[in-house]
């Protein structure tokens, strides 16, 4: 009999699923073209044989996930005409501003993002990512705030970053880390990355009474973690390449 379940953080993250199969001989990894990855598991093999395994294989599994994001649609100009967060329900236009200079390429001004015209695509995406990840730091605290008080967890911190494979992670010491790339994700979506996060404050594991706590608070978690995993295709592909 084959059995399925998710592993999140030590043995892998969102979407990286370990199947157990009576047929299976030895472990083995499969990545594939919508992103997802599986872990083939003998059904006699035990956790941390699994987890051993997932930890000599990472480089290997992420550099295969790099390939995937490469073959998404690219975006056609930079800088794009309108920046789209989803996650925010939130559209960004961006206008070129001859008399911004070098030193400040960037302004806002209301829900315009103004450009300079003169800046090169390499100064302007580092400034364009500085913009977001202050942005977007201050839309996530807000929503994990209040997540966190609807859900009764207590969490000690959070951190945004740009992180190339991974959306999120908690530590034991309470401190939340999320990928500013949630942002470009349905409000749902982030909202289950959140609660994902969240729980482990509660469950440092991924036990049956984690996902059961999970379920809980999202009962739709499943459609949603594959939604995730495949949410890179919805990155612009500027913010990996400031």
């Amino acid at each position: 009999m084959e059995g399925q379940r998710d592993l999140f953080g030590e043995a892998g993250q969102v979407g990286w699923d370990v199947r157990r199969s009576a047929r299976a001989r030895r472990l083995a990894i499969r990545v594939h073209p919508d992103g997802r990855v599986e872990i083939v598991v003998p059904a006699h093999a035990s956790a941390s044989v699994v987890q051993s395994f997932v930890a000599r294989h990472r480089n290997w599994i992420e550099r295969k996930l790099a390939e995937r994001r490469g073959h998404a649609p690219t975006d056609e100009t930079f800088p794009p005409r309108v920046l789209q967060l989803a996650a925010f329900e939130e559209s960004w236009p961006i206008e070129l501003e001859p008399t911004l200079g070098a030193t400040r390429p960037l302004s806002f001004d209301g829900r315009v993002l103004r450009v300079a015209e003169a800046a090169t695509p390499a100064n302007l995406r580092r400034h364009l990512l500085r913009w977001l990840l202050e942005h977007v730091r201050d839309g996530f605290a807000v929503r994990l705030e209040t997540l966190a008080r609807e859900s009764s967890l207590k969490h000690a911190s959070l951190q945004v970053r740009r992180q190339r494979t991974r959306w999120g992670s908690c530590s034991r010491r309470g401190a939340i880390s999320l990928n500013v790339c949630g942002v470009f994700q349905r409000p749902p979506v982030l909202r289950y990355l959140m609660l994902h996060e969240l729980v482990h404050l509660r469950h440092m594991n991924h036990s049956v009474d984690y996902w059961r706590a999970v379920e809980d608070l999202c009962p739709d978690w499943r459609a949603l973690d594959r939604e995730l995993t495949q949410g890179w295709r919805q990155v612009p592909r500027w913010v990996f390449e400031a």
